[in-house]
């Protein structure tokens, strides 16, 4: 209820010790991206069965920062919006936001101190226009949606027509 939001749904439920925490471990910390292709793969079905009459116009990945590109070699949202492209769902992957500089990562985070963070974290692609279009936004795992919620708010300012958000996985912090 902190930000409008069309639809919001995940694949899987991401708990200590289980499969869907060693395939998120996997991509993103082993830079394995085969754990994107299975995910994206998985999250293409669904889409591809239940979205087909909803009107997307952009797929946007949740962006990360330079520094973490350069480390893992990938950003694994990205990843996901092509796997999810490749298999089937023909949606325009689009980088419409941009990773502000110094945002801390928020994985060693508790869900107060998560949502203590109010400082902008994304900024809009001005060369993309969204006004009037209907967005999907990418994720990996949903854990407060402290970081979903920036993302909306920061692309709300650009009046799209709706915003709906998919995450591979979800998890109760």
């Amino acid at each position: 209820g902190r930000v409008a939001v069309e639809k919001a749904f995940s694949i899987l439920f991401f708990t200590k010790e289980s499969i869907v925490q060693k395939i998120i471990f996997e991509l993103k910390y082993k830079q394995n991206k085969k754990a994107g292709y299975l995910l994206g793969r998985i999250i293409a079905n669904e889409l591809n069965l239940f979205q087909a009459n909803s009107p997307i116009d952009y797929m946007i990945p949740i962006p990360i920062s330079k520094q973490k590109i350069r480390s893992r070699g990938y950003n694994q949202s990205k990843l996901l919006c092509e796997t999810i492209y490749q298999n089937g769902y023909k949606v325009q992957v689009a980088d419409c936001l941009i990773k502000i500089k110094g945002g801390k990562t928020q994985t060693n985070k508790d869900r107060l101190h998560r949502a203590e963070n109010r400082k902008p974290i994304f900024k809009l692609n001005p060369t993309i226009k969204l006004n009037n279009k209907h967005l999907l936004v990418v994720d990996d795992v949903l854990t407060t949606g402290a970081t979903l919620e920036m993302a909306c708010k920061c692309l709300w300012q650009a009046k799209p027509a709706s915003i709906q958000i998919v995450t591979a996985a979800y998890t109760l912090a």
